[in-house]
């Protein structure tokens, strides 16, 4: 796509939502991205608010990395700019809501009415007939002033079924057709979420199928066309000139936003990946970044490979830098013990040890007060971390007053649960990665 004028850029563009969660919002959109894909055409999608798994499936599906849009933790800028160049290459733009469509503040609506984009309501079917017309005109009429393109039904059981949903649609609203109930379609989850797609031996499958399905729909023409705006410019400061940065990259830790990478060789990094599962030593680098992840999943993978954790320690050890967040933080410490009680002896930085619980321990947003500024970010996780270390800052919650996650530092040495969204505060950021 092409700028029509040099403050603007038009294409089609289509954010979808729900009533809730467990609807069926990330089938849907790879179903879409995928179909779309098929025809030729290139797709860009997006993910609304902090989460790492659904990105994961989103991107199988496109072929393309999935970037966030979050108006507190990115900023109304931010998301603006990461539209306007996805819309002068794409051919077709999708972007997944969290949770229901006005759930959180902000919510996906706020995305929706603030860069004028419409809106596709995914409601599962199951368990209701005729009403299901009454909770799309309950979605489509809670906001006046939002551009609703028409609702989709998920896991329609039948023709039968098709009928009555469609007998209690009223005539203002546009039934864009239905997704038929299939297991094929369905996407697995775990404690944190949806399994990571390159661990779904069937996802090519199941995203396939789901495509397929999705294109004997309304929705296999392109939507309407949305124009976005070009961002001002806002070079970034190359402060990391020269830094090499080695990430930790595998299954044991893989939340990292593409956007931090992004910030990371904005500001002159060179990036260099490592797995702590497989590899037997670090690459040549200056300073290292241990991102999220699920390290409790491979607990005797990570404690045998006694070569990684000697290579770290003796990072650690010449007082070059180290930033780790949640898995990473947990990988650092004495132990971990998983659900099933058993335990991994880890790289032993941190005094101290992770447990994981049955219950979520940590979730929402959360600013930062890191050594060189606040970073804005988010917390999730299920353990439960015992130490004798004490913090230098806890995190601010977004809309409680109750201590936030605790931001550990020994030496050269950062830690926290927090996932951060660098690009809010880069030069904050350039000073957890400076020797």
């Amino acid at each position: 796509m092409k700028p029509s004028n040099s403050q603007s850029c038009h294409c089609p563009a289509l954010l979808i939502t729900a009533p809730g969660s467990n609807h069926g919002k990330t089938t849907i959109t790879a179903a879409l991205a995928r179909y779309h894909v098929n025809q030729g055409r290139k797709v860009r999608v997006f993910k609304i608010g902090p989460d790492f798994l659904d990105p994961m499936i989103l991107e199988h599906a496109s072929g393309l990395p999935v970037y966030q849009l979050d108006l507190w933790m990115l900023g109304k800028a931010e998301c603006q700019r990461l539209l306007y160049e996805a819309a002068l290459e794409a051919d077709l733009i999708l972007i997944e809501g969290v949770m229901g469509l006005f759930d959180g503040d902000p919510c996906s609506a706020n995305i929706a009415e603030h860069f004028s984009l419409p809106i596709l309501a995914v409601i599962d079917a199951t368990g209701t007939a005729q009403t299901l017309g009454a909770i799309a005109f309950g979605l489509a009429n809670f906001r006046k002033n939002l551009n609703f393109a028409g609702v989709l039904a998920n896991n329609v059981a039948s023709d039968r079924h098709t009928e009555m949903i469609m007998q209690g649609m009223p005539s203002t609203i546009r039934y864009l057709g239905g997704m038929p109930r299939d297991k094929q379609f369905v996407l697995p989850e775990r404690h944190l979420g949806l399994v990571q797609a390159d661990e779904i031996s069937d996802i090519e499958m199941r995203i396939s199928a789901a495509a397929t399905a999705i294109g004997l729909t309304k929705l296999a023409a392109l939507p309407k066309a949305v124009a976005f705006s070009q961002p001002e410019s806002n070079l970034l400061p190359k402060l990391l000139s020269d830094v090499r940065i080695g990430i930790a990259r595998d299954n044991a830790f893989s939340f990292i936003y593409p956007a931090n990478l992004d910030l990371l060789i904005g500001m002159g990094a060179t990036l260099k990946f490592f797995s702590p599962l497989t590899d037997s030593k670090l690459p040549d680098v200056d300073s290292l970044y241990l991102p999220g992840g699920y390290p409790e999943l491979h607990l005797l993978t990570l404690q045998n490979n006694l070569a990684m954790k000697l290579a770290l320690q003796k990072h650690f050890r010449q007082g070059k830098p180290i930033y780790a967040e949640c898995g990473g933080l947990l990988y650092l410490l004495e132990s971990i013990t998983n659900k099933a009680g058993e335990y991994g002896h880890m790289v032993g930085l941190m005094s101290g040890c992770a447990v994981m619980q049955n219950r979520l321990q940590g979730l929402g947003y959360q600013s930062a007060p890191m050594p060189g500024g606040v970073i804005r970010g988010h917390t999730f996780h299920h353990s439960l971390i015992e130490t004798p270390i004490h913090p230098i800052a806890q995190g601010e919650r977004l809309y409680n007053t109750s201590s936030g996650e605790s931001i550990f530092q020994l030496k050269r040495l950062t830690a926290s649960y927090l996932h951060c969204y660098f690009a809010s505060n880069a030069i904050a950021v350039a000073q957890l990665f400076i020797n």
